[in-house]
């Protein structure tokens, strides 16, 4: 049992945050020093808590020690523990590269407001409560919000300022949401609203699937589902690049929301709402997955490209997601493991580019891609093209396998995407390697290949165990849609 070790993802980098803006607002070593260990400590504790989870039921921390629905509660299971672990292994490497190539220096708050996100992240993945889920996506709004404008002017801020609005008409849209649920129910807490719903009169079944559609869009905002897309492209190309490395793990948030309500609380045999999420998530996932692959093919930036990349991939992640079956679960969780790892490199990558003069992919005196960087950019855009031998393939595998009846209508969006996301890519390679007629990039320092490097080498190990990597998510996505004993963990007044 893990006890009083699932509240510490949550309090550690807030400690360590409050820390670094008292102690190390004046000093870049220790701001420095305060980061790297919080994100060393926030790595073991993941792996630990995932053995845990992998080990026995879902464990409850009560905060104050009052039970639910009263109080609030964190609960860890199978996938909080691995979205855990993927925060923090990503948050790393990416820190380590925010030192390597000085980012973190443009701005005293740098480390404190990256403390700050990843303590609304974990806070994201481990709440069993639906209002402190609203609370910590304000925290991971704020704090991505003073890293996207980190020791910016111009371009920066405007796309920062689209960003924190389109967001905050989001939460406006989550609290009513939020409102009606406790209205119709009296609780928020996610396994108490699970064991409830079945049994809710029918005359409050209109006003449920109305509160059910905000939150998914809400999350649709946060995951940048078509229609509410558009803040995407431009933040992402206009962040530095460790904060867009980071933000890879951010989108997730709003699929590992839908996938937690929409195996718990709205389940597609829910009388209440049927198959309504579903039904609306397939076409907004296949149309986002085809905007982004045109994207792509369209951009003339490496920063655009790597934008639309991004959305893309949240498109097939969406996409998979939209079946709700174990099989398509499992699937999904595989390919949004191996997007955000994917979609780290290649931000790394292309902040790298663009900081030695290699952000446009047209215009006369460009400088030559090649050494390292040149190596780096092509791993990446066979991970992000879906190519073997990296974990795409066998992602997007995974994804087309678990189609069926509707969803083969996935199969030509999926691999017609793939295709125009190749061309896209072997475009700006074509840009960047060939055409160029200046002189070749400066050299790329070790230090700053290590964190790319040990992406790629974290895409190569996803590839390699694929077999067992499947079937541990193979029994979460079971876990996740027999959600029996997550409800039990919480022990609810009743006995419900």
């Amino acid at each position: 049992m893990m006890g009083n070790w699932i509240i510490t993802p949550v309090v550690l980098p807030a400690l360590l945050a409050a820390l670094s803006l008292f102690i190390g607002r004046n000093s870049i070593t220790v701001a420095r020093l305060l980061s790297v260990t919080g994100s060393l400590a926030l790595l073991a504790i993941a792996l630990m808590l995932l053995m845990a989870a992998s080990e026995g039921p879902p464990q409850v921390y009560r905060l104050g020690d009052w039970p639910a629905p009263f109080g609030i509660v964190l609960v860890l299971d199978r996938l909080s523990a691995l979205m855990l672990l993927l925060t923090a292994g990503l948050a790393l490497l990416v820190l380590g590269q925010a030192i390597a190539t000085g980012w973190d220096r443009r701005g005293r708050k740098f480390h404190a407001l990256w403390l700050f996100q990843l303590m609304g992240l974990n806070g994201a993945f481990l709440t069993g409560d639906a209002f402190n889920l609203f609370v910590f996506f304000e925290v991971l709004l704020i704090a991505s919000y003073g890293l996207m404008v980190h020791g910016g002017t111009g371009p920066r801020i405007r796309a920062g300022v689209q960003y924190i609005a389109v967001n905050l008409l989001g939460s406006t849209l989550f609290l009513f949401a939020l409102a009606t649920i406790y209205s119709l129910t009296g609780t928020l807490n996610m396994a108490d609203l699970a064991a409830k719903l079945p049994v809710l009169p029918e005359g409050d079944h209109g006003l449920m699937r109305a509160a059910a559609v905000m939150l998914m869009l809400v999350f649709a905002i946060k995951g940048a589902l078509v229609p509410l897309h558009f803040w995407l492209p431009g933040t992402y190309a206009q962040a530095p690049g460790v904060v867009a490395a980071l933000f890879a793990v951010m989108t997730k948030v709003g699929a590992y929301a839908a996938l937690r309500f929409g195996t718990l609380v709205f389940p597609t045999d829910l009388a209440v709402t049927g198959p309504l999420i579903a039904d609306l998530m397939l076409p907004a996932g296949l149309i986002t997955l085809a905007l982004g692959s045109i994207g792509i093919l369209g951009a003339r930036s490496l920063p655009r490209l790597a934008a639309y990349a991004a959305l893309a991939s949240m498109g097939t992640v969406f996409t998979a997601l939209s079946a709700f079956t174990p099989a398509s679960t499992t699937a999904t969780l595989y390919y949004m493991a191996h997007s955000t790892l994917a979609g780290g490199l290649l931000f790394l990558v292309t902040d790298l580019a663009r900081a030695r003069g290699g952000e446009f992919l047209d215009g006369p005196d460009r400088p030559r891609l090649s050494g390292r960087l040149g190596v780096l950019f092509f791993l990446a855009a066979i991970a992000t093209a879906g190519l073997p031998p990296l974990s795409g393939f066998p992602g997007k595998l995974m994804v087309l396998q678990s189609a069926s009846g509707p969803m083969a209508l996935v199969w030509p969006v999926v691999l017609g995407g793939g295709f125009l996301a190749l061309i896209g890519l072997s475009r700006a390679g074509s840009a960047l390697f060939w055409a160029p007629q200046g002189e070749a990039m400066a050299p790329l320092p070790l230090s700053q290949a290590i964190a790319p490097a040990l992406l790629l080498a974290g895409l190569v190990a996803l590839t390699l165990g694929a077999g067992p990597v499947q079937d541990w998510l193979g029994t979460t996505a079971a876990a996740l849609h027999n959600p029996a004993p997550y409800i039990l963990a919480n022990d609810l007044p009743g006995g419900a």
